[in-house]
């Protein structure tokens, strides 16, 4: 039996994608399947490269956006819009597996590099394509970004209280990163179903229905029994003191998540107000009254007596940490969550795969990636337009007249 501290090897070497994406949706996903092995060429615009990297705040030359997101992928420059670009495509398009792509329909098109363009002439690419509301319908051509996902999905009445009208721009892109996971869903079962028939797949991912997602649970009554979106039935929505946000006596806070009776009578009990647990799911003044007295009870103590009082006990509290505590976070340490490369850290993707059994005591870890920094622009044209089959001398021709 090998030792335990063993690696699995990555699921996804050998794997080849090709990347045309711009910006967080497309990055995210090839970022996935890079640390999942494959092998990622990022396609840039020779004028400048994907627009962020030149988005502030900007570390070392580059935007940080661009370095947490292109990590262990390689750089080609090629402009799209040129009229040997098609060619030269086709010649690398030859040998990926996966094509990533995240124009809107019409730009895809004129491009030559939708999925009915590279499909054609490679059936057995696994084709993705991320746009904003999908490859048809009344939207599809039309122009938007996170917040109108969000604002389409109706997504900002379930975020704001009840006859509150919305007022903040969210700073979470649930939308963007949804749409990325959505996407890294259909491309594995792409390659997948790509092993059972040998024929390729085309993915189409839109990030309006990625947004509109997140409506499963807080839309289910509606779904299901129709009307208007009604109360949850779930104390997810703030309303319920077993499962809110509170403020200690430092001014910090704490995040209570008790929503079975059994956690929630441990809180009571621990804290001493067992006369709060059976009024955890009242209603109207009751509730109201209800989180008053739980409120009042956190501000009675700082933030780490109260974790300290319930240290090992399962009541579902946790401390609402700033970024830099939960980067810091001894579990996320302790899992290998962030990586230091070259003076900074990066959050990898959190997918670990591997064949032994985990309780086995000599199983072997997850693989994890090679740290390596996110490319210089161009830094790879030569490399893969040579294995593609490009003379040297054309290359040189292309990059005189800027095509690379």
């Amino acid at each position: 039996m090998e030792s335990a501290t063993a690696s699995c090897g990555l699921p996804l070497s050998g794997v080849t994608v090709l990347d045309l994406s711009r910006l967080l949706p497309g990055a995210y996903c090839t970022l996935a399947l890079a640390d999942l092995g494959a092998e990622v060429v990022k396609v840039e615009d020779p004028r400048g490269g994907d627009m962020m990297r030149s988005m502030p705040p900007i570390a070392g030359g580059a935007s940080v956006y661009f370095q947490v997101l292109n990590r262990n992928k390689r750089s080609l420059t090629l402009d799209l819009r040129a009229p040997e670009a098609a060619r030269i495509l086709d010649e690398v398009a030859a040998r990926v597996d996966v094509v990533v792509e995240s124009f809107r329909p019409h730009t895809a098109k004129r491009l030559k590099v939708s999925a009915a363009d590279l499909r054609a002439r490679y059936p057995r690419l696994v084709h993705c394509s991320i746009s904003g509301f999908g490859q048809t319908g009344p939207y599809a051509e039309r122009a938007a970004h996170d917040i109108n996902f969000v604002a389409l999905a109706g997504l900002f009445e379930v975020d704001q209280p009840r006859g509150q009208e919305p007022r903040h721009v969210p700073r979470m892109l649930v939308a963007d990163i949804g749409a990325a996971l959505h996407a890294l869903a259909g491309i594995l079962a792409g390659l997948f179903w790509r092993e059972r028939s040998g024929q390729g797949s085309t993915v189409d991912i839109s990030m309006h229905e990625a947004a509109l997602a997140w409506l499963t649970f807080p839309a289910a009554r509606a779904l299901v029994a129709g009307g208007e979106l009604g109360p949850s039935e779930l104390p997810i929505t703030g309303r319920e003191a077993c499962y809110n946000i509170y403020q200690t006596a430092e001014g910090r806070y704490v995040a209570l998540g008790a929503i079975e009776p059994k956690f929630w009578a441990t809180f009571c009990e621990r804290a001493g107000r067992a006369d709060l647990i059976p009024l955890q799911y009242s209603t109207g003044e009751k509730q109201e009254r209800l989180f008053e007295e739980t409120a009042r009870l956190f501000r009675s103590e700082t933030r780490d007596a109260w974790l300290s009082r319930f240290q090992g006990v399962d009541v579902c509290l946790a401390p609402v940490n700033t970024v830099a505590e939960a980067l810091s976070d001894p579990h996320v340490a302790a899992r290998g969550a962030i990586a230091r490369h070259a003076g900074s850290r990066f959050i990898l993707t959190p997918i670990r795969i591997c064949s032994s059994l985990p309780d086995d005591p000599g199983a072997d870890t997850p693989a994890r990636p090679s740290l390596v920094g996110a490319p210089e622009l161009g830094a790879d044209t030569d490399a893969v337009l040579a294995a593609a089959g490009i003379a040297e001398e054309k290359r040189r021709e292309l990059r005189e007249r800027g095509v690379i």
